[in-house]
């Protein structure tokens, strides 16, 4: 979430659930808008594939190991050893339809290792892969990718609550599935090593949320505020539930991450009348750290205007930068969301049913 495509959505999204769901659906590798995949099996029980009505079961080192999977319009067209078969769709799970570890690949791009039930289908001739995953899971995942090494525990606790907190209060993101694993929404990628920090982070706060007014809070981290988060309407925003408000940082105001660009008339045009989407726009456009974050000042120079700011990213909620610091002079987790979610209390929401 460090840039945070499209942030207006979420914003403006209502709390659609107040009881957290066990498992999240996570669309996958769609910045590839794949055209292949190959999906094979990590464990040697293998991995069931259930499609057109028949069952596919890949087996490591077997002549089954490995399916083709491609895209014929709104189909899927399968390949697997001598096996061929199309249909509308696919399932692939353990032996009994439980979550398992896999590898899907976009030949030629990338492989990943999954851990969860694998859904599968295609549109317009793409293909799109989706991970529903256990919640704890896709947590863990998020704070190794959102996270740099060395980051000392208690700020990586702070960083799984946040996390846990976005993907149980912003269901409904995407219209086939909840969230993607992109900026746009969180950053995910392999999971984490049992003994990684990440995983002690996320298991160390299993089932903790940000709440306000009681209900979940879908909360927002940013790499740096350059001093000061900011609110909703300072970049444009609409509020959400949560106001979001502005926090001084004490590392980040002391030591800002200082930056100078330099845009064209137009481009600045849509940074001040559009705040945070004209940012991103920009960003569509001339890459992510075109204009790093919201918080500058502007001047005009020989026919463009140059920007000089402070911080990195949209400077909504947890201040990565600032909580690091935080964690290293000896705060706590709990001492890291107070200060960066004023008025927010920590609910632990990991015994109540799925409400969608």
């Amino acid at each position: 979430m460090r840039w945070l495509c499209a942030l207006l959505l979420c914003l403006s999204l209502p709390h659609a659930a107040s009881s957290q769901s066990q498992t999240v659906r996570i669309g996958v590798l769609g910045i590839f808008h794949p055209h292949r995949l190959t999906l094979t099996a990590v464990h040697a029980d293998g991995l069931l594939v259930n499609a057109g009505g028949q069952q596919i079961f890949l087996q490591p080192r077997s002549a089954c190991s490995t399916l083709h999977i491609r895209p014929s319009g709104n189909a899927l067209r399968l390949s697997c050893g001598a096996k061929e078969l199309r249909s509308d769709d696919l399932r692939a799970s353990g032996r009994n339809q439980q979550a398992v570890g896999f590898l899907l690949t976009v030949p030629g791009e990338i492989q990943r290792r999954y851990e969860g039930i694998l859904t599968l289908k295609a549109k317009d001739d793409e293909l799109i892969p989706i991970v529903e995953m256990d919640l704890e899971t896709a947590v863990a995942s998020v704070v190794q990718a959102e996270t740099t090494p060395g980051t000392p525990l208690e700020a990586l606790k702070a960083q799984a609550v946040v996390s846990r907190s976005y993907f149980v209060a912003g269901v409904g993101r995407h219209a086939d599935f909840d969230f993607c694993d992109l900026t746009h929404c969180q950053f995910l990628r392999e999971p984490p090593a049992p003994d990684s920090p990440a995983a002690n982070a996320t298991a160390a706060t299993r089932g903790l949320v940000l709440t306000f007014n009681e209900k979940p809070v879908a909360a927002m981290f940013t790499r740096s505020c350059g001093g000061h988060t900011r609110t909703p309407q300072e970049i444009g925003l609409p509020q959400s539930e949560y106001p979001y408000f502005s926090v001084r940082c004490d590392f980040c105001y002391k030591n800002p991450v200082r930056w100078t660009r330099k845009v064209s008339p137009e481009d600045a045009a849509l940074l001040f009348l559009h705040g945070e989407n004209g940012r991103l726009a920009i960003g569509r456009k001339l890459g992510w750290n075109a204009v790093p974050s919201n918080n500058f000042t502007a001047r005009e120079q020989n026919g463009e205007v140059v920007l000089h700011g402070a911080g990195q990213g949209h400077g909504l909620g947890l201040c990565q930068r600032g909580a690091r610091n935080m964690a290293e002079i000896g705060s706590s987790f709990r001492e890291i969301l107070s200060h960066y979610f004023p008025n927010t209390k920590l609910e632990d929401r990991g015994t109540q049913a799925a409400s969608h």
